[in-house]
């Protein structure tokens, strides 16, 4: 099975499961479980918040994985990159990109993608690292944007 089917395969799971859940909390500790463990090149899988008393901070959230970075500024590293500019970020080489944050220094290449709430504010960032290079593309970019817009702003 390629990538694009498998993604497309945990969505409609994602979606079973999280039917009728209202709680944020929730919904996100299980699409970070779900995503985690349905790829083998994940190695650190989940959410950093948009922190309301800190609205340029993201702050860690529900993840599965090793000890993540408690906190990022708007800007610096992949995250915070993501998270200013909007727009996903796919690092083939973590250790390459200008500003890195080196939470874990097994983690090779990463994609960051911005989760908005159904009034489009941005309320999170989606953080995928593998422990190898060159790991993600659009097939992940795309089940990945897709699976976080139904479950965060459906």
């Amino acid at each position: 099975m390629d990538k694009a089917d498998q993604y497309a395969a945990v969505a409609k799971e994602i979606a079973a499961v999280l039917e009728g859940e209202p709680n944020i909390t929730a919904r996100m500790a299980t699409v970070s479980n779900m995503l985690h463990h349905a790829f083998d090149h994940y190695f650190w899988t989940g959410f950093y918040l948009v922190d309301p008393e800190k609205p340029d901070e993201l702050v860690i959230g529900p993840y599965q994985g090793t000890l993540g970075c408690l906190r990022i500024p708007f800007g610096k590293g992949v995250c915070g990159t993501a998270a200013a500019s909007g727009e996903t970020q796919i690092v083939d080489d973590v250790h390459a990109f200008p500003g890195h944050i080196a939470c874990d220094a097994r983690s090779a290449s990463e994609i960051v993608v911005p989760v908005r709430d159904g009034a489009g504010r941005l309320i999170a960032v989606f953080d995928v690292d593998s422990d190898r290079k060159a790991m993600f593309t659009e097939a992940d970019k795309n089940g990945l944007e897709t699976i976080l817009s139904e479950a965060f702003s459906g």
